[in-house]
């Protein structure tokens, strides 16, 4: 019996052994191998942690009663009592209300244009003509909103200004269009749409020259139209893109740009251009209230995260693609 055991034990397979663990040197060798991608990452690197990652240390003067005099760590600590202020306070409703309308014009219009444009561009085939289209729509990202808002400022200047002009001509009666309530989401709208519109097209384009091309010549064969296809293999091919893009989009809800309202806001329409990012500017800096505002930006920051994070697990949830 003991024979047997030993002749079927000399006839199994040897273990195999466990595998070598990595060598140190080996990890060095690949640092050394892509140290220029390394280097090339070091600016971002330190860009997030002087500005994104090392702020969030003053963040605390939000649960202090921050004290330029004593610093950080001498104010005294009030914990949640600024947030408790903000949100009582009877300007909370309409800053909250005008920024989630500036929010939900740019989510429901300014994003879906975007999306429109690719797709017509994409349907361009002169390659002349749709490089020039690309440029031209490319150029307005790189102004500043102070050129923008100047611009806006000649186009509808009372009594010179040729959209002015043209509008009062229509309606017969002279309007400012610049101070009036009424005109100035339209106008925070047209202008994100002309500046924000055709960069953001970069990355649609890019998803949609990954679709295979052998699927639209298929459909051709099938007969299916122009619309057919763009339904059918253009958007489901980008829908990855498209909810990783708005996904970041709702991240960005509560933040509606302090530069541009700030430089479109005066005294007339202050009622319907107040948003959170302006009261921060002018309860921090011009008022002196520090920890207040910084609670102020601090609740606006942690509403974006928990946003990413409910969008990011809808889309799971739909059985989509999400950014995590």
């Amino acid at each position: 019996m003991t024979a047997v055991v030993d002749v079927e034990q000399a006839g199994a397979p040897a273990p195999a052994a466990p595998p070598a663990p990595r060598r140190p040197h080996r990890r060095w060798a690949r640092v050394v191998r892509f140290r220029w991608l390394l280097v090339m990452l070091l600016p971002g690197i330190a860009y997030f942690v002087l500005f994104r990652i090392w702020p969030m240390w003053g963040a605390q003067i939000a649960f202090k009663n921050y004290v330029p005099f004593l610093g950080i760590q001498g104010s005294e600590w009030v914990g949640w009592e600024h947030f408790a202020d903000f949100f009582s306070n009877p300007d909370f409703p309409r800053l909250l209300g005008n920024t989630l309308i500036l929010a939900a014009l740019s989510l429901f219009v300014a994003f879906p244009l975007t999306i429109v444009l690719a797709l017509l561009l994409n349907e361009v085939r002169l390659s002349v003509l749709k490089r020039t289209v690309q440029t031209l729509v490319y150029i307005p990202h790189f102004l500043s909103w102070t050129v923008v808002v100047s611009l806006t400022a000649l186009l509808f200047a009372i009594g010179t200004g040729p959209l002015s002009s043209f509008l009062d001509g229509l309606t017969g009666t002279e309007t400012n269009y610049l101070a009036d309530p009424d005109w100035f989401r339209p106008l925070i709208l047209l202008q994100t749409v002309w500046k924000s519109t055709g960069w953001g097209t970069i990355i649609f384009l890019a998803a949609l020259a990954s679709v295979d091309q052998e699927q639209y010549e298929a459909a051709v064969i099938d007969g299916a139209g122009r619309w057919q296809r763009t339904w059918h293999i253009t958007l489901p091919a980008i829908r990855p893109t498209i909810i990783v893009m708005l996904i970041l989009q709702t991240g960005e809800i509560l933040n509606t740009g302090f530069e541009q309202i700030y430089l479109m806001s005066n005294a007339l329409n202050r009622t319907v251009a107040d948003v959170f990012d302006t009261y921060v500017y002018f309860t921090g800096i011009q008022q002196g209230a520090y920890s207040y505002s910084t609670a102020v930006g601090l609740s606006k920051a942690i509403v974006g995260l928990v946003l990413i994070f409910g969008t990011n697990w809808l889309a799971k949830r739909f059985n989509q693609q999400g950014i995590f």
